[in-house]
């Protein structure tokens, strides 16, 4: 059976149709030969994302953004070519993020496992969006900029106060200021010379000392076991012990009790020792007077004399 021309012509027009077409998808990114999933979402801004731009799950690639249009209400509608059987489901999350800092942005599908509802092919997720590396960076630096502003300008204001402050006469006091300091160091640095010269003659004096005072210090820690050895505690207590005692008596006395404190405070005891002294006085006196009255010796029987109270006695009783 012979083919006419006109049917060669047909196939071979409907075979370069078909190529065309499966080469400009080809060229889209689709492929008409496998299934893919179609999914949307919508975004208020997609700077750095294009069509064609991957699309990963985990990391991995698993379709990518076919094309990108304005929705109805100012947005950006997304379409997402998904080629995979892995199971997406209805709450999952389209993210836009920056894979590193020379390539363009990238979507990650980022399933929600709790999920067990699955989205249908044209379902529209939910979107986010993660700040790239630069934008967190210039996000950092913002705060540390204004800062270096404000140093800035905090600093050109010193500088500014200072050289209103250091005028010439100030910048003159400074020099004469450093120049006697620079004198006074010199000072310093030869009476240093000198002590290290007086140090050095007198080190033999200065051992001496020091021997000295490590022996009086060994005498103190002796001196020191000696006192905690001898029970001074003990010692104070039996002090105030006695102290006690004689404070004792003396409130013994003060209050008139005993020998002493009646003498002390009892009037009629005071003045029958004054009486007896007087007599005993007067009896002295009259004994050395009249020897004879007391001691009498009489060899021919003769009587002695009667006794005569003294004019003093005599005076006291009339009295």
């Amino acid at each position: 059976m012979k083919i006419s021309r006109e049917v060669k012509t047909a196939i071979l027009v409907i075979s370069s149709i078909l190529l065309f077409i499966w080469g400009y998808s080809f060229l889209k990114g689709r492929d008409l030969f496998n299934s893919y999933k179609t999914f949307y979402a919508v975004y208020d801004e997609v700077e750095g994302l294009a069509p064609s731009a991957p699309v990963t799950i985990n990391g991995l690639n698993v379709g990518k953004v076919n094309s990108i249009t304005l929705h109805t209400d100012g947005r950006l509608l997304v379409e997402i070519q998904v080629k995979t059987d892995f199971p997406i489901s209805k709450t999952s999350i389209a993210s836009i993020y920056e894979p590193g800092l020379l390539g363009g942005k990238n979507i990650a599908i980022i399933p929600n496992f709790k999920d067990p509802v699955l989205a249908e092919d044209g379902a529209t997720l939910s979107t986010d969006v993660k700040p790239g590396m630069l934008t967190t960076v210039a996000d950092k630096l913002n705060p540390l900029q204004k800062k270096v502003e404000s140093t800035v300008v905090s600093a050109d204001s010193l500088l500014i106060s200072l050289n209103k402050i250091f005028d010439a006469r100030t910048q003159e006091n400074l020099r004469v200021s450093i120049a006697e300091l620079a004198s006074t160091m010199k000072e310093f640095s030869e009476a240093s010379k000198n002590l290290n010269a007086i140090i050095s003659g007198n080190k033999n004096n200065l051992d001496g000392t020091l021997a000295n005072l490590n022996k009086a210090s060994g005498n103190f820690a002796t001196l020191s076991d000696s006192l905690k050895q001898a029970r001074i505690g003990e010692a104070f207590k039996k002090l105030e012990k006695s102290m006690a005692n004689v404070d004792k008596i003396v409130n013994d006395v003060q209050s008139g009790k005993g020998t002493i404190g009646k003498l002390l405070k009892d009037d009629g005891m005071y003045n029958n020792l004054e009486g007896a002294s007087l007599e005993m006085k007067q009896l002295l006196a009259d004994f050395k007077q009249n020897p004879k009255r007391y001691v009498h010796f009489s060899l021919f029987g003769k009587k002695p004399k009667p006794y005569v109270a003294p004019k003093e006695e005599v005076k006291d009783t009339i009295k």
